[in-house]
């Protein structure tokens, strides 16, 4: 028999329920969102992720289905506008939005200002109310183990429910080195609320989706990653993990 745990075919099938399908590409369309939605519909995916502009046709979409739609605000960028972002926010939940994923102003961890990057996370959860809420803390450009907790741990006590390792968009995007200092900070700093991790940026193959599953597995249990807990946001990685349960039946 076959181990689910290191089989392609294996990791494929626990794989695809914590995919966050993702088209945040700078050239996206409506025919881009209608594939994207199929392909979720397709895969039994966990969420589709898309520009805020695309929530309402992503909604339509999948209405009916389980699986929900995800924006992005101040992204990505990590921009300090508090009205701005509880804005956006706020629009794309009236849209349909069930998840906001907010880019952590990491420009101010640098510089030491916690509480500018503090308030802006408090002020979109205050609109989010029942929304899920990603914080992005674009890791690639925190760096040290040391920062990552730090910002981790901002970011949980200012109310978020996912950490997310980046944006996709910077020049270093998801490390095993960065996912683990944030599954440490969830287990030490969540006060028995639960916090989820999601995985983004540079995941393209199965064996990288093993990586973060098997990851997960050590740092929190092997009965923690689900979909309401943890996330693998990559596009390029669907149609790997597709092929691989293909190749099995």
């Amino acid at each position: 028999m076959t181990d689910p745990t290191t089989d392609d075919a294996g990791i494929a099938r626990r794989a695809l329920p914590l995919l966050d399908l993702t088209n945040l590409a700078d050239i996206c369309t409506t025919s881009h969102i209608e594939a994207l939605c199929r392909d979720a519909r397709a895969g039994s995916v966990a969420a589709v992720c898309v520009w805020p502009q695309f929530v309402g046709e992503a909604a339509r979409a999948l209405k009916g289905t389980p699986i929900r739609v995800a924006t992005v605000v101040n992204f990505p960028a990590g921009g300090e506008d508090i009205e701005r972002a509880v804005e956006d926010a706020a629009e794309a939940i009236s849209d349909g939005a069930h998840e906001i994923d907010l880019v952590l102003p990491y420009r101010a961890i640098l510089r030491g200002d916690a509480e500018t990057a503090r308030g802006l996370v408090e002020a979109v959860r205050d609109v989010c109310h029942k929304t899920c809420l990603k914080v992005i803390l674009e890791t690639g450009a925190l760096g040290e183990p040391e920062r990552i907790d730090e910002a981790s741990r901002l970011a949980i006590e200012a109310g978020a429910d996912f950490l997310k390792t980046s944006t996709g968009k910077s020049p270093v995007s998801a490390t095993p080195q960065a996912a683990e200092a944030m599954l440490r900070a969830i287990r030490a700093h969540g006060g028995g609320r639960r916090v989820g991790l999601k995985v983004s940026g540079g995941l393209r193959s199965v064996a990288d989706a093993a990586t973060y599953l098997a990851l997960a597995d050590r740092v929190m249990g092997s009965d923690w990653a689900e979909p309401a807990t943890f996330r693998l946001g990559a596009s390029s990685l669907y149609g790997e993990l597709t092929a691989a349960v293909a190749r099995a039946s």
